[in-house]
């Protein structure tokens, strides 16, 4: 199955990697190649995460953060890559928008 990645998803992919890279030296990398590792995992089961607030939601295994997607015939579009440290009303706002704008 094919892995769309829409563009607000990719921002919070650059976001966060700014983010650890600016704590240590390639650690914005590592967040990267971890952050697409949980991303490649869908293709195998894409579907199980429970929803919220619309959308399945995966965790990553190393990183405080949620990859945010759904599924159509044919792809796996990733909406959102969000940490999860946030205030949860912002990050159901920012998932519905997500949904709406697409």
């Amino acid at each position: 199955m094919k892995i769309r990645i829409l563009p607000a998803a990719e921002r919070d992919l650059e976001i966060g990697a700014d983010f650890y890279e600016s704590q240590r030296s390639g650690l914005g990398l590592y967040f990267n190649d971890c952050s697409m590792t949980d991303i490649d995992s869908l293709c195998l089961n894409a579907g199980i995460h429970e929803r919220q607030f619309g959308l399945h939601r995966c965790m990553s295994k190393r990183f405080p953060f949620a990859i945010y997607y759904d599924t159509t015939q044919n792809a796996i579009e990733i909406y959102a890559v969000l940490d999860c440290r946030q205030d949860p009303k912002k990050i159901e706002v920012r998932l519905r928008s997500a949904r709406t704008n697409r």
